[in-house]
């Protein structure tokens, strides 16, 4: 699953010319016969003469039984690795491997077994020691990261974790959270809490979701800042139930979930749906008993309402914050024409956000209805579209219209904010443009897109906002 989740990168910390040899040369070149060893150790191979610096002759040691003086069993029973090692490099790279070498307790062992650590992932912490170089992919991410932490390797650890925050959307935020926690990465916790926030309702279906431990869905169905919709958060609970199940080997029966889930099903806000929602969905699943199911259509409903176990009040959700690149707006007779145009504006920011709408003038002479499309493109690739239909009262004023989902905007990127209008075209439109808005702890730029075909630019024009979380 993390494959689909991740992207593969490779990072060389060195600027060496030969930087871009592999190890796998490297051995290649010196171990071409059976007598490499030996001839190196009776002084007859000058390989080491190949190499200009000490990283590039110290990486022909990696994985590599020339010289080694001990041996570690990677891997849990049935799927172990023998790699070789050299107690003086590994000593150098890492205060456990020290310790356990050279300290006072120190035992001199010639095989150590390391079963909680999987070898591609071991074999990554070693290439980091022998070769100044990071090599991370989207399956060993997290376990190499485990195995930082184990041996105290802080610039690999930081590097996993660079990772995975770039890596982060709402597919992985879920599991990426649990991990963060159990790892004690507080910044990557945060990040993990503000997409799943954001991207509530993307993250809750996601596949990820169902792999959480129970103490994480605790800590995710509390969540008062949580931006999706009651009857959302409790199909998901339902779904990680389902998939528990299978965990312990039992069937997935109404009662077993009810069973898996525990207290924890208090913590969905049941009595905050709409009610049909409620009468269709949750009071037709079969986990709540019967009591539950008609105290509940009595809080609803009754005007003494009994008392439940369940939250009654309506999670805060996240405040959608603006960013207005006007500092006036006009309007004028035959002014602005649509008639099936594009407007569109380009823009970047310094900090990962979510873009949730746009705020769109409307009619400058009375009330008036629009159809909207909606489009946020990144290098031309459309990453999200909407086709809706809005209000407007005559006023100055900017009325919102929101894409389906909440968009994760990365920083220092510059992405297309477009729209299509239909409507009464004697409408407002922008003027004085600023090419840069501070908004809060966000700062928004502005340039003219090419897409736009209708007048709008950083100037004046339309799509006056953009709606957001941070």
């Amino acid at each position: 699953m993390a494959a689909e989740l991740f992207h593969t990168t490779k990072l060389p910390l060195s600027s060496s010319a030969n930087s871009t040899t592999s190890i796998q040369q490297y051995q290649q070149q010196n171990l071409t016969n059976n007598n490499t060893t030996s001839s190196s150790q009776s002084g007859g191979c000058t390989w080491q003469g190949l190499y200009p610096t000490i990283r590039e002759r110290n990486s022909v040691m990696f994985n590599n039984e020339m010289m080694a003086d001990v041996h570690f069993v990677v891997g849990p029973p049935g799927g172990t690795q023998r790699v070789p090692g050299h107690k003086y490099v590994l000593a150098v790279g890492s205060s456990v491997f020290h310790a356990m070498f050279y300290g006072e307790l120190a035992e001199d062992q010639d095989e150590i077994r390391i079963p909680d650590v999987e070898p591609p992932s071991f074999l990554a912490m070693l290439k980091y020691i022998y070769c100044d170089e990071i090599d991370l992919c989207a399956d060993t991410v997290l376990a190499t990261l485990y195995a930082a932490k184990k041996y105290i390797v802080p610039h690999l650890a930081r590097a996993c974790v660079n990772f995975l925050e770039t890596s982060l959307s709402a597919k992985n935020a879920c599991v990426l959270l649990s991990q963060s926690c159990l790892f004690e990465e507080p910044d990557l916790t945060q990040r993990c809490w503000e997409v799943i926030d954001a991207q509530a309702e993307l993250s809750l279906r996601s596949d990820g979701f169902c792999d959480i431990d129970a103490q994480t869905l605790e800590s995710i169905l509390k969540r008062e800042t949580l931006n999706a919709k009651e009857m959302v958060v409790f199909e998901a609970a339902l779904n990680w139930a389902d998939a528990e199940c299978q965990r312990r080997d039992l069937t997935p029966t109404i009662e077993n979930k009810r069973l898996v889930l525990g207290k924890a099903i208090y913590l969905i806000r049941i009595p905050t749906m709409v009610l049909e929602d409620f009468a269709n969905g949750a009071a037709q699943s079969g986990v709540l008993t019967l009591n539950e199911t008609n105290d509940i259509f009595l809080w609803y409903t009754a005007a003494k309402k009994p008392e439940l176990l369940f939250c009654s009040k309506p999670r805060k959700g996240l405040a959608p914050q603006r960013c207005h690149r006007f500092q006036s707006c006009a309007y004028r007779s035959n002014q602005w024409r649509y008639r099936g145009r594009c407007d569109s504006i380009q823009f970047a920011v310094d900090k990962r956000v979510f873009i949730a709408g746009f705020g769109l003038y409307g009619s400058s002479c009375g009330s008036a209805e629009y159809s909207a499309k909606i489009e946020l493109k990144r290098q031309g690739v459309s990453m999200a579209q909407r086709i809706i239909k809005y209000f407007s009262d005559g006023s100055s004023s900017t009325f919102p219209v929101w894409f389906e989902y909440p968009v994760q905007i990365e920083p220092d990127t510059f992405y297309t904010a477009s729209v299509v209008l239909d409507g009464n075209e004697l409408s407002y439109f922008g003027q004085e443009g600023m090419t840069e808005v501070q908004c809060g702890k966000v700062t928004f730029q502005f340039q003219c897109s090419s897409d736009s075909t209708n007048g709008t630019g950083v100037q004046g024009g339309q799509i006056p906002e953009l709606i957001f979380y941070a």
